[in-house]
């Protein structure tokens, strides 16, 4: 029941119907108190101190008047339906709260009290009846057990933080969704701190109805937010948080999620291979990657994105173009560029030789090192610059000048020389990088350019703001609708699993199960040697265990021997097994072994794993994932991007493989598994050999998982 409203509300009716609680023109306060350091007194105080011209309504059956404003004896004796009501009440008191609210025909309310679904099983219950009632009522419930919103724009404070005590948030267009109340008020003082304006937040604290997708969902479409930062613990609506990011890719607002708890997937599928490599983790990673989603690592890269961002220059190709006083610090943003995938291409060898005429002793390459000299003549730095933007083409630029930068005799003039380069070229992205305060930055921010003191940390938001640009030139995926594929009703042997993969174009080497000796050998005659031998049965999954697979079986009498040997094999280890016969395939030589997978999650739906196979799969986990279902393009790009990649490419006089033909089958893999619907629960093809270029890609082992229909079913 948690994190839903309605089932008839379309993702766009759920996202606007969240402006009642965040845009509202009249609040209540149940629970009201004339303290304003209780819980009930601090979002009046907070409103009336910020100048909130709506309506506030406290309820308060002992008081006449509170903080100044008449109250009112109970929810019933409002003048009004209040756009949202704060719920400052007891747990137990909470329901009939809200049932009342319901029956004034309030739109919105927010529930600060706690001891529900995080408390046990009776909490759970209680939250249950109280999102009933919502429901009922046709009104959105944020919370229980949540800090709640503001939105400084308006003055308004429906939030108990003490956090407001220490300031209110800066003007600005970043807002701020999260789970957590607590560390959202720390990302409020953490924001005040680097001087960005969060003035909207949303604290979802449980969820019950309203959910971090719904929040975001809102944001990204409010003319006053540009950027959204998110703090995540988990993702409770799975639908609701995706059709978010589609909205925000739709409305160019990128978001910068930090999402904690990194917790593997529990071992449902235990025989599936790629389930011990995917995670809950590495899922919500690929799942993002088809939008315009930064994923920060900590708070500080939190910040220093979502500051970065506020630039609203989202470049794409993006590389990155060095200007500094300081060889040591170019040596620095170097490895920092290198580390995240950031390109430093080289200036162009006609402008390094116009720049040595000038400077003969400039270090003219990228990072462009014009010394010291340049704080003597100032249109040094001007020059310098202006030429990596027009000869040197760089996207990105960052100009370190530390203190020298802030200087009060060399400042002001600096800014100006590096303004008019910002004006002539206003897409392109500019960090300057110095050290100061006050009265010493002024010059930068008026001009509007974003400061970073540390540039390692600036080399990390310039390069997730091309990963931005680059999302955001991809079109959003189109998910195809399921169906198309029949499973059967319990988990198939190698052999019924390659045909049904076969239906779907995935091929594999000539096999057959064959149930006598006799017949092995004629077909391993037919097919030519050498043929490889497995025993086929689906209740032996692992068969390389118990000595199930027999390689380079090269004559017809090894195939009588390895035949019965198999069969004997069968019978020793696995004595309850059900067996069809003994597999036999013709093995393939001369390719590179490769892995690919299906994990079906069970928030997200299936989920691609590519990767080589053998010790870059078992060791190494060299993968990739990628959300199903994806084309051959898409798909050709995953292989290439994996560490081992250059082992397909003809590294060190390898043969290129047929890298197209394995896109080919990882791409139908993955549009099998969208087809199959739910009740596919993994797949793993291991290995895939791609042939060398123009001889194909080929599974020669197939393990396929279904989750099994009752009997009769």
């Amino acid at each position: 029941m948690s994190g839903s409203f309605s089932q008839h509300m379309s993702h766009a009716e759920r996202f606007a119907s969240l402006t009642p609680l965040i845009e509202p023109t009249s609040v209540a306060i149940i629970g009201a108190s004339s303290d304003p350091h209780r819980i009930g007194g601090r979002p009046i105080a907070y409103m009336q101190r910020n100048g909130y011209s709506g309506l506030l309504l406290p309820v308060n059956p002992n008081r006449s008047q509170i903080q100044g404003l008449p109250a009112f004896a109970s929810v019933d004796a409002l003048p009004q339906a209040p756009d949202v009501a704060i719920i400052a009440v007891p747990a137990p008191q909470v329901l009939e709260t809200v049932q009342a609210l319901g029956r004034k025909g309030a739109r919105s309310a927010i529930v600060f009290s706690s001891g529900f679904s995080e408390v046990g099983d009776e909490g759970v219950l209680m939250q249950d009846a109280i999102v009933e009632a919502a429901r009922a009522a046709n009104m959105r419930l944020l919370g229980p057990n949540a800090l709640g919103v503001f939105n400084a724009n308006l003055g308004y404070y429906a939030f108990f933080s003490t956090s407001l005590e220490r300031g209110t948030p800066l003007p600005g267009r970043v807002a701020i969704a999260t789970q957590s109340g607590a560390y959202g008020a720390h990302l409020l003082g953490m924001a005040r701190q680097r001087k960005l304006g969060t003035p909207i937040c949303v604290a979802t604290g449980n969820e019950a109805d309203v959910t971090l997708g719904d929040s975001i969902g809102w944001l990204v479409q409010s003319p006053d937010v540009d950027v959204v930062m998110a703090y995540a613990e988990s993702i409770r609506n799975v639908d609701s948080f995706v059709a978010a990011l589609e909205a925000a890719h739709r409305a160019g607002k990128p978001v910068i999620l930090h999402k904690v708890g990194r917790s593997e997937l529990g071992s449902r599928a235990a025989m599936s291979h790629t389930a011990s490599l995917a995670g809950d983790d590495k899922v919500l990673d690929a799942v993002l990657a088809d939008y315009a989603v930064v994923r920060a690592r900590n708070t500080e890269e939190l910040m220093d994105i979502a500051y970065l961002a506020t630039q609203r220059i989202y470049p794409v190709g993006n590389n990155l173009g060095m200007i500094t006083v300081s060889g040591g610090a170019g040596i620095i943003v170097s490895d920092a560029a290198e580390e995240v995938g950031l390109p430093m291409p080289a200036m162009p060898d006609a402008a390094q030789a116009q720049l040595k005429q000038r400077l003969s002793f400039a270090s003219p390459i990228n990072p462009v090192d014009c010394t010291a000299q340049a704080l003597n003549d100032l249109s040094l730095v001007h020059d310098f610059t202006e030429s990596m933007v027009v000869d040197g083409g760089y996207q990105s630029l960052i100009a370190f000048f530390t203190q020298a930068g802030t200087a009060a005799s060399i400042g002001p003039r600096l800014a100006e020389q590096f303004s008019r380069i910002k004006v002539d070229h206003p897409e392109r992205l500019f960090v300057v990088s110095v050290m100061g305060e006050g009265e010493e930055l002024a010059p930068y921010e008026k001009a509007g350019f974003a400061l970073f003191e540390d540039p390692t940390r600036a080399v990390r938001a310039i390069h997730a703001m091309g990963q931005l640009g680059e999302a955001f030139a991809r079109p959003l995926r189109q998910v195809e609708a399921v169906g198309g594929v029949e499973l059967p009703a319990r988990t198939p042997g190698e052999a019924e699993a390659k045909q049904l993969l076969a239906r779907a174009g995935i091929e594999s080497a000539p096999e057959q199960v064959l149930h006598s000796a006799a017949d092995a050998a004629a077909f391993a005659s037919q097919v030519g040697f050498p043929v490889v031998l497995k025993i086929a049965s689906a209740d032996i999954t692992h068969k390389s265990e118990i000595g199930g697979v027999l390689l380079n079986i090269d004559s017809v009498e090894q195939v009588r021997e390895g035949f019965d040997l198999l069969l004997r094999r069968a019978a020793e280890h696995a004595p309850e097994a059900r067996i069809d016969g003994v597999l036999v395939a013709r093995q393939l030589q001369g390719g590179v072994e490769c892995f690919m997978g299906i994990q079906r999650d069970p928030q997200f739906g299936p989920v691609a794993v590519f990767g080589l196979g053998g010790i870059f799969v078992e060791v190494l986990k060299d993968v990739v994932f990628r959300r199903c279902p994806f084309g051959v393009e898409e798909a050709e790009t995953m292989i290439r991007s994996i560490k081992g990649a250059p082992l397909l490419l003809g590294a060190r006089g390898r043969p290129v493989t047929d890298v197209a033909a394995l896109a080919r089958v990882l791409s139908r893999l993955s549009q099998f598994a969208a087809q199959a619907g739910p009740r596919l629960r993994s797949v793993d093809l291991n290995p895939v050999f791609a042939m060398p270029q123009g001889q194909g890609a080929w599974a020669a082992d197939a393990v396929l998982e279904v989750e099994e229909l009752a009997h009769g079913a």
